[in-house]
């Protein structure tokens, strides 16, 4: 039976958010041979391409195009550490394939934790008008570089889940060429891999990999390189149970993309049980953070409503980990969605300034 990847953190990024300083400077001190600039952000801060191995089937991977989707990154961190201790995996991994991976591609939103760029643009809406500064280089090389496959790296809200009760810890795509979602060789490469993945994995955290919405996006990268012919694989880490850091996640996401680069290697194009992909339970939006349930509040009329709440990731100055600033997303009747924690307020008191909390703002009542 074939050794498996025992996973290992790497100890030089233990939060969630990591310094665009201090990976560069990381990169440069472990990795130099290995590692070359291949552009600037609009803040002129450094673009790196780290390419391994020198196998035949070559592919392309990046990592936070979105400044506040850091596990990627983390992802490739872990995996590089975790060779350490199993050169031999990736002697054989790396025999095979080659491997171009750029590492946060969006740095000036990564140091900032957020989704868009310094001008705020969108990247993963920009194939077409190409507006931002740093999406042009991906695209250059991705267009040059002659790839078998690429590897759309991201994360997701902790709203999904694969059945109503389990979340969503992994999704994966093999996005859609056109508004048909047509299945062609392309997509079926792509699916293959995803289909291996799965099959590992999901004895690993059983009912948490799901298979992301396939609705045609005509401005999104993952869409754009599939239409171009390149077998892309979108990977969305999300929620673990209890672990807003998701230290849960980004193992798994450090296995997964084990998996995918030795499917990738042992595939090489082929599309060997690409219907298993359809297997794969779909997303589904079911779940807030926090739902307190019937909170009766301080009217003069008797109003018992819920309230659902959801965390927004927040950088604060000077900090090296992110904050979670709770925001009241609905109130009224819930309904059949689901909190990750449900609190029951029946017989409490509902304290606040207002009578009403605020929608879209910051939490500022407390239940007693």
């Amino acid at each position: 039976m074939p050794e498996e990847l025992q996973y290992r953190q790497n100890p030089n990024f233990p939060n969630r958010y990591i310094s665009p300083k201090k990976l560069f400077i990381y990169l440069q001190e472990n990795f130099r041979d290995y590692i070359s600039e291949v552009g600037r952000s609009y803040l002129q801060k450094p673009i790196y391409k780290m390419r391994l191995g020198n196998g035949t089937v070559k592919v392309l991977a990046w990592s936070q195009m979105h400044g506040n989707e850091s596990n990627a990154t983390h992802s490739m961190l872990d995996l590089l550490e975790s060779f350490k201790f199993q050169p031999e995996l990736k002697e054989t991994l790396f025999s095979e394939i080659t491997l171009d991976f750029i590492f946060m591609l969006n740095p000036d939103g990564s140091e900032k934790w957020t989704r868009r760029n310094a001008l705020d643009i969108d990247m993963n809406r920009d194939f077409l008008k190409l507006s931002s500064k740093e999406f042009p280089i991906l695209k250059n090389i991705a267009e040059k570089g002659d790839y078998h496959y690429g590897l759309n790296l991201h994360e997701q809200r902790t709203i999904f889940t694969t059945d109503g009760k389990n979340p969503a810890t992994l999704s994966f795509l093999a996005p859609s060429v056109n508004h048909q979602r047509e299945i062609n060789e392309t997509r079926k490469k792509a699916m293959a891999v995803i289909s291996r993945i799965f099959e590992n994995l999901n004895p690993l955290i059983p009912n948490q990999i799901a298979r992301y919405s396939d609705e045609f996006y005509p401005t999104s990268v993952g869409d754009n390189f599939s239409k171009m012919g390149l077998p892309t694989i979108l990977f969305e880490g999300g929620h673990f149970i209890d672990d807003y850091k998701r230290e849960g996640t980004r193992k798994y996401y450090t296995l997964a993309l084990y998996e995918g680069l030795k499917a990738i290697a042992e595939l090489k194009g082929a599309t060997e049980n690409w219907e298993n992909y359809q297997k794969i339970p779909e997303n589904r939006e079911t779940h807030y953070d926090i739902i307190y349930r019937n909170v009766k509040l301080n009217t003069d009329f008797e109003c018992i409503l819920d309230i659902a709440v959801q965390y927004r990731e927040e950088l604060r100055n000077g900090d090296d980990e992110i904050s979670f600033v709770p925001i009241v997303m609905e109130v009224g009747d819930i309904g059949i969605k689901k909190g990750w924690k449900e609190i029951d307020c029946t017989g409490k008191t509902f304290v606040s300034e207002r009578k009403f909390p605020k929608l879209d703002a910051e939490v500022d009542f407390r239940i007693e």
